[in-house]
């Protein structure tokens, strides 16, 4: 049998809610889609870690349109789905109005806070991991000028942009960080076309590392960088291996730890914060990218990192103060 069953919002569901005696749980991507080869597909790749330790099913849904959120989630809880997890902040209200509905469901949601007794609130410190992408493009810029690339333009994505340009100017603190955004809608997470453009746009302003932070889009992104010869940052998954050598490094975000977790161990009420020290975050250096490390830049990783562990450096946080001190 096939480790997932996948549902499309806005079909009927009869006939997928299996026979197993134990409740299956639940995957809903945001848009973007599931191999985004990002945020949603790092999902993804938890869920299916599950399944192949312990040979369980579960069943998943691919979000069409905003207009589905509210019915995905009902139409999963109805056919005895527990637990549902969800992918993205977008789903915070909806699943304010739908979880007391469904007491005994237990509900997940990565990236926002939802504070009812039977949600689990899953956050990342996206600001750490992006502090170490931005050391590591301060030392291998040959510019002083980098660039970051956010998908929607909300607080969360900031994070990223803060993090990174505070561990850019820890290094090179008379060094540039150029910023765009790709919208304001959720189309922004899919946009290769439009990340491209603007990774264009960043490098003919003299942009030599362009960090990617907007999920589907980043594709577009890290394909231009490659094709112009300069350097990107990848986001969420590790996509290293997307443009092998040009790519420094990927702020990898454990979306996929999230999601094995509440599918081994079921939901506990509250907010889960997945930090560096926790392994929530970090860069990745595997084959790929390991060229391009040098053991200067290794040793200020482990450096850095082993200080934002202890509290020695404090890595601004834009979802608790709405500013972004280092531009």
């Amino acid at each position: 049998m096939s480790p997932t069953k996948s549902l499309m919002a806005g079909v009927a569901l009869a006939g997928l809610t299996g026979t197993a005696a134990l409740a299956e749980p639940a995957l809903i991507f945001d848009l973007g889609g599931k191999f985004d080869k990002s945020f949603n597909e790092a999902a993804f790749m938890g869920a299916q870690r599950w399944a192949e330790e312990t040979g369980g099913t579960y069943k998943e849904l691919e979000m069409q349109s905003e207009a589905q959120r509210e019915q995905a989630l009902r139409r999963l809880a109805e056919t005895g789905a527990n637990p549902i997890v969800m992918t993205g902040f977008a789903f915070g209200d909806v699943l304010n109005q739908v979880a007391p509905d469904y007491p005994d469901t237990q509900f997940a949601i990565i990236d926002m806070v939802v504070e009812q007794p039977n949600v689990q609130s899953v956050v990342f410190t996206e600001e750490q991991g992006s502090y170490l992408a931005g050391i590591m493009a301060a030392m291998a810029s040959q510019s002083g000028t980098a660039g970051f690339i956010g998908g929607m333009d909300i607080p969360l994505i900031h994070k990223f942009e803060c993090g990174f340009s505070q561990g850019f100017k820890a290094v090179k603190p008379d060094g540039a960080v150029l910023i765009n955004y790709t919208g304001t809608t959720p189309a922004a997470w899919n946009d290769p076309v439009k990340g491209g453009e603007l990774a264009k746009a960043q490098i003919s302003q003299g942009a030599d590392v362009i960090y990617a932070a907007a999920g589907g889009t980043g594709i577009g992104v890290l394909q231009a960088a490659a094709d112009a010869g300069i350097l990107s940052v990848g986001v969420d998954s590790n996509q290293n291996h997307l443009h092998p050598g040009k790519v420094l490094t990927s702020m990898v975000k454990r979306v996929d730890n999230a999601v094995y977790d509440a599918f081994t161990n079921g939901v506990q009420p509250g907010v889960k914060v997945m930090d560096l020290k926790a392994g929530g975050v970090d860069v990745a250096i595997d084959d790929n990218n390991q060229p391009l490390i040098t053991p200067e830049m290794q040793a200020a990783i482990d450096d850095a990192r082993a200080k934002i562990a202890s509290g020695e450096i404090v890595v601004h946080d834009y979802m608790t103060d709405n500013t972004c001190p280092v531009q």
